[in-house]
């Protein structure tokens, strides 16, 4: 029999002791005090100190330690850890010998007591009632042994929270970035809107989606790809300021970067452009740098980014000229096709745009350290923009996309608001579609119909979360800031896709 294996034999033999005394899984307890405040309250205690201020507390035990007339217990809670020292003579009998022969580490425990300054200098609860909330009955890792892979963090986030106080720091951190996103947006008028998650036609991001069925009509149904379809519904119902921070689910690669579902804002504000978008993109980053770090600049793999305002911006001709060496101004089509072939870059189409696009996906994105907007794309990367206003620049659309650390960090347009034109594009989507290109879009009816009712001009933005919390919190790896990331399930059932391949631009979101 292993270790582990008496250890719970163990436990399982205390638990049929305690059912008989005390019930191991009571309904509720009354906690009133917590770990921090408390050790904050106390702090300027003399060591030996003692006062008559009683409190009520609870948690996980993390350590126990039985030193015969006195137990020493590191207890954790939702704000941190405190030590709770059983004493003979001054613990209620009963309970110090609950403590003496059933506690273990990764029991939940509530208790009462006074507080009192150790020796040592250490604030802590000196017991006089104590209660077993939930009895464990598997052992807590060993100093992390066998759980310092990092895919077994992921799969038990749950043990990971509970080992390793930094993690919880993460998404804590993550609430206070959501929180300060809505405040700046609040403050500017905007409405917080929901749209569909399950979509009969999905749309509004050059993505593959994934695909369900609905018994109850016996029709099949998409996971949303995007809200821009619906928002810019919305502002065609009159809404002039609109948001949403959702889910988006698309069914692609998974990298460092990518996860199959992920969080996203989407905006989109009437008589706007995308020079708008690009004030607002970089305020909000601006914004919630300083509110959540306290400082515009931040620590990313060991590079300093500041997002302080303004940030850089290049059109992406610009940017292939940097990087890349050539100057696709002054270049023919076909000029710009023999470079594409001659340095083997994979394009979706040996069309203009999509060379042009594909030539700064392969020079430049990994490039760009410091946020900077690169703007004025090729027509043929979205259909959903308009084109440049400038009549000499009629290959190019008005879109940007901030990038840092050779990551996009979001999307956004001038939006295309010609229901004609948008039907066209529309329409050659579908064939696309049809030909079996996965990441074209269906030709949704309805969002033509609302088009045709009459968008004024808008600009719309979106931007990725997920990628804004790695970056403000320092996070490598984009599982590091979800609480469950997606894994390939361990019974060998191939689930994940884990290739690099790249998405394709096209849409608002990551």
């Amino acid at each position: 029999m292993g270790r582990e294996e008496q250890i719970i034999n163990e436990r399982k033999r205390k638990l049929k002791e305690l059912r008989e005394i005390v019930n191991p899984y009571p309904h509720s307890f009354d906690v009133k005090h917590y770990s921090s405040d408390i050790k904050e309250k106390y702090k300027k205690l003399k060591n030996d100190e003692r006062t008559k201020d009683r409190v009520v507390v609870a948690g996980r035990v993390m350590t126990a330690r039985n030193l015969g007339k006195l137990i020493f217990v590191t207890l954790q809670d939702d704000k941190g850890r405190i030590q709770l020292i059983f004493q003979k003579e001054e613990t209620k009998e009963e309970d110090f010998n609950l403590a003496k022969k059933y506690i273990d580490a990764g029991d939940f425990v509530g208790a009462s007591g006074i507080i009192m300054k150790t020796r040592t200098g250490e604030v802590s609860v000196l017991v006089r009632d104590a209660k077993i909330l939930s009895k464990s009955l598997l052992p807590l890792p060993e100093k992390w042994h066998g759980l310092k892979d990092d895919e077994e963090r992921y799969r038990k986030r749950y043990l990971d929270l509970i080992m390793n106080p930094e993690v919880r720091e993460v998404f804590d951190k993550r609430t206070e970035i959501l929180d300060a996103i809505r405040e700046l947006l609040k403050k500017k008028e905007m409405k917080e809107v929901d749209t569909p998650f399950l979509q009969t036609i999905y749309g509004g991001a050059a993505a593959k989606p994934f695909k369900t069925h609905l018994n109850a009509l016996d029709i099949d149904l998409f996971l949303a790809i995007s809200p821009e379809l619906y928002l810019k519904r919305l502002i065609v119902g009159g809404y002039d300021k609109v948001y949403t921070i959702s889910r988006n689910f698309r069914n692609e690669g998974i990298d460092r970067w990518h996860n199959p579902e992920f969080s996203m804002m989407e905006i989109y504000c009437a008589y706007q452009d995308y020079n708008d978008m690009m004030d607002l993109f970089e305020e909000i980053y601006e914004y919630v740098a300083k509110k959540v770090n306290k400082s515009t600049k931040v620590n990313f793999r060991g590079k300093e980014i500041d997002f302080k305002r303004p940030w850089k911006r290049l059109t992406m001709s610009e940017c292939i000229k940097k990087y890349a060496k050539i100057d696709i101004d002054k270049m023919s089509d076909k000029e710009i096709s023999d470079f594409v072939k001659k340095n083997k870059i994979e394009s979706k189409e040996d069309v203009w745009g999509w060379n042009v696009q594909a030539i700064f996906e392969h020079f430049c994105e990994d490039k760009i350290e410091q946020p900077t907007f690169v703007m004025d794309h090729p027509l043929e990367t979205t259909p959903l923009c308009k084109t440049h206003r400038n009549e000499e620049m009629c290959r190019l659309i008005e879109r940007f996309e901030p990038f840092c650390m050779g990551a996009e960090l979001g999307n956004a347009y001038s939006e295309l608001n010609d229901p004609e034109l948008q039907r066209s594009l529309l329409e050659e989507q579908q064939k696309s579609l049809k030909k079996g290109d996965e990441e074209a879009n269906p030709l949704d009816e309805d969002f033509l119909n609302a088009i045709e009712i009459g968008m004024p001009p808008t600009g719309g933005l979106g931007l990725g979360i997920d990628r804004m919390i790695m970056l403000l919190t320092g996070q490598d790896s984009i599982k590091d800031v979800l609480l469950f990331p997606f894994m390939k399930p361990l019974d060998g059932r191939d689930n994940g896709d884990k290739s690099k391949k790249k998405r394709k631009s096209g849409g608002k979101g990551e």
